[in-house]
């Protein structure tokens, strides 16, 4: 829609009718999000001028104002072709206020701190940079934008579907006259992914044109709201249950909660969902759920496919650290790909701010006597070493409070090795594991629990840890170490990386306590000679060829040794690989590129979207156990054999986003129900049988189908097969970067019942 502060002059009555009509949009969309005689709200309707920052020479004033529809900012821009750009409120991950990013450290002076903000988007677009006139300007902006966020955030479904429906109907009404004519309802179907033709839309025109005035206004458009919002299969599963005079009565509701969706509720829970969802406060008085009650019911989190319990931390975190799975990013300092492409510390913010728990710094020799990370032998960019840390320290725990591996890959000088100390213990301080807990010469690592915002330094070490409290049983006097294999060339013979040396500054080594780097020589040599917190990291090549040809092995490698695998070095785009395989072998740190949208990531990010995204995942139990026969190849017999049937009934789909832009498309949507576990449970279909429901994942895909090309992307959603709710339940939508997809979300029937 067109800003009002750069429309043409009109005569008095038009400008003063057209600011009528505009008000009317604002004050409905206003009223849907809840903030009626907000002021914030009022100030980003306003808009204002700032100063948009990109380098030290580019900085411009740029007008921001937000639009109408209260959920897509304006911008202006001086580029011929490109006059006015957008951008949604639903795109933007956080406003930070100050000089948080690289470009305002970089480009802006220390004195105006507090009149910088930055507007960081939740895709791969660019940072906002922007500098307001005034500190309390700065925050205003700031304070103003991240309330109206987390208010879209807090929209129910049923909120968020009418939101949508009235913003695509705005953008139907061309001329603004609050009235739809038969081609603006026509376009409002091709917004919303209605395919009709020209006879059922003229049809549907007719319906609620009561007044046969060859346009919609007022009720029409509401009544030609409803008729679209119908949900017919929600009608025909609540009809069956509204045994009470055509509504649902507590004891309906109970019944309906423990036939369908297997959960064992008292009338007083029934009672409570009423009180809670029900609209109507007549029918709330009178203890039944109306048609609209259920609807919303059915969108809350609590009765969505995710099981609640597992959105906060259910698992026992007590255990030892090696018997977790871990999320870890691989080369994170990278925003693209291995040869060329920028290294940013608001990657690691973006790592973990998505709950990653394992991080990579590649540490090179830099001027000034600064070490910095990069990408070593490329055109990468750098960054400076200290202010990799100072990124990882600031936002380590703002997603999750459990403990963060840095893991280095170390080819300074000892000089500059004694800077990288010197930098990480003076940031980190107190959070930074120097020693190891208790008293005395551990015997096995510490639990997340009791690391609980702690950093660990994995990298390599001169002796063992043993020597810290014996220091005569080691060789003292070593000052050089096999360097660390990880050289992202999958082709180099292992003889050669045996040759390589490199020194080590005691500082840094006396860092390393739970995870000291050494070099794998097989499984009978680990077993025999290496202490449990000496780990291996294994080349994409290596680990795949190890979790095939030797899984049980594997498996019971990593019930006392934490294992890193990550990408071969042929991955220069920053391509991933399928980690389940990795999983299945009991390989804890699996380092994925975070920087790619991919199916891989879809896996990883749906593997730890659980037990409160704390990064975590506690291995079951039989990969714990020291004795263990598991193989995820043979599936030889053992307490992991539990064959379940996944029985799942796609029902509907509602506001499904367009892929492609032009205004007469419509998606056609195909649906795909995938599973990911041990080789004998993955298929693609819609009903399959389970092995082992501890490691399988599910995965539901919507595609936009073409017969002539490949089928596009639309959304998806992953998650563990365990924690699946049954029964009649919606499915939220992620795109592309896993982010929520507002509106959107697919209706499905789940069963999981044990095979015969």
């Amino acid at each position: 829609m067109a800003c009002l502060r750069k429309q043409p002059k009109l005569g008095t009555s038009p400008e003063l009718l057209r600011h009528a009509e505009v008000q009317e949009v604002i004050e409905k969309n206003v009223k849907l999000l809840g903030m009626d005689g907000d002021t914030d709200v009022q100030f980003l309707l306003q808009g204002g001028d700032l100063l948009k920052v990109r380098s030290s020479s580019w900085k411009k004033n740029r007008y921001f104002k937000l639009q109408e529809d209260c959920k897509t900012m304006w911008r202006e821009s001086k580029r011929i072709f490109r006059r006015h750009r957008s951008f949604s409120i639903d795109d933007i991950t956080v406003v930070r206020l100050g000089r948080q990013t690289e470009g305002l450290r970089n480009y802006t002076d220390q004195q105006i701190e507090n009149s910088c903000f930055s507007i960081i988007f939740n895709d791969h677009r660019k940072n906002l940079d922007l500098i307001a006139s005034s500190d309390d300007e700065a925050k205003q902006w700031v304070d103003s934008l991240q309330k109206l966020i987390t208010s879209r955030k807090n929209l129910n479904q049923q909120q968020k579907t009418e939101h949508w429906l009235f913003s695509c109907l705005s953008k139907a009404d061309e001329n603004k006259d609050n009235k739809l004519s038969v081609s603006e309802v026509k376009r409002f179907l091709r917004l919303i992914n209605i395919d009709v033709d020209d006879d059922y839309a003229d049809m549907l025109f007719e319906k609620c044109d009561k007044s046969k005035s060859g346009y919609l206004s007022g009720e029409e458009i509401k009544d030609f709201y409803d008729l679209l919002t119908f949900r017919e299969e929600i009608d025909v599963i609540y009809k069956t249950y509204a045994r009470s005079a055509g509504v649902m009565s507590s004891e309906n509701l109970v019944e309906f909660l423990r036939k369908e969706q297997r959960e064992m509720p008292t009338l007083a829970d029934a009672h409570k969902i009423i009180d809670k969802f029900e609209p109507d406060e007549k029918a709330k008085e009178k203890k039944v759920l109306t048609k609209d009650g259920f609807l919303i019911y059915l969108h809350h989190p609590d009765a969505l496919i995710l099981d609640p319990q597992h959105m906060d931390v259910y698992q026992d975190m007590s255990q030892p650290l090696n018997h977790y799975f871990i999320s870890s990013s691989h080369n994170t300092y990278l925003l693209e790909d291995q040869l060329k492409g920028p290294s940013s510390t608001e990657a690691y913010v973006r790592a973990l701010l998505m709950g990653c728990r394992c991080v990579e710094l590649d540490c090179w020799d830099g001027s000034d006597d600064e070490p910095v990370v990069y990408h070593g032998y490329t055109l990468t960019s750098k960054i400076l070493f200290k202010d990799a840390i100072k990124a990882i320290k600031e936002y380590a725990f703002k997603t999750s409070e459990y403990p963060v591996i840095l893991s280095l890959e170390n080819h300074c000088s000892v000089e500059q090795q004694e800077v990288m100390a010197r930098h990480t213990s003076s940031i980190l301080g107190s959070a930074l594991v120097t020693s190891p807990l208790g008293d005395g010469m551990p015997a096995n690592f510490p639990s997340p629990e009791e690391l609980k915002g702690k950093f660990l330094i994995k990298a390599k070490k001169l002796n063992k840890l043993e020597a810290t409290f014996a220091p005569d049983a080691a060789a003292g006097d070593e000052s050089e170490v096999t360097e660390e294999e990880e050289s992202d060339d999958e082709d180099e013979p292992e003889e050669e990386t045996k040759k390589k040396k490199l020194k080590l500054a005691k500082e840094l080594s006396d860092m390393v306590i739970y995870c000291k780097s050494v070099h794998f020589n097989g499984f009978e040599d680990a077993r025999k000679n290496l202490s449990f917190y000496e780990m291996s990291s294994f080349k994409e090549k290596k680990a795949f060829g190890l979790a095939e040809e030797a899984a049980n092995a594997y498996v019971n490698h990593n019930v006392d040794k934490l294992s890193r695998t990550y990408p071969a070095g042929s991955r220069t785009d920053s391509s991933n690989y399928n980690p389940v395989p990795l999983w299945n072998a009991g390989c804890q740190i699996v380092a994925l590129n975070f920087q790619t949208t991919c199916e891989d990531m879809d896996l990883n990010q749906g593997k730890f979207h659980v037990n409160g995204k704390s990064g975590y995942i506690l291995k079951p139990a039989y990969m714990r156990n020291r004795l263990t026969e598991f193989d995820p190849i043979t599936l030889t017999r053992g307490e992991w054999l539990k064959h379940k049937i996944l029985h799942v009934m796609v029902i509907s789909a509602q506001q499904l986003p367009k892929v492609n832009k032009k205004k007469s498309s419509i998606v056609d949507p195909l649906v795909k129900v995938e599973v990911y576990g041990v080789p004998a449970d993955v298929a693609v279909k819609e009903t399959s049988t389970v092995d082992n429901n501890e490691l399988a994942l599910v995965r539901f895909l919507i595609q936009d189908h073409d017969s002539t090309s490949g089928n596009e992307f639309i959304a998806q959603y992953t998650l563990p097969l365990d924690s699946l709710k049954m029964g009649y339940r919606h499915v939220p939508l992620l795109n592309k970067t896993g982010h929520i997809v507002h509106a959107a979300a697919l209706f499905v029937h789940i069963m999981v019942v044990d095979a015969e």
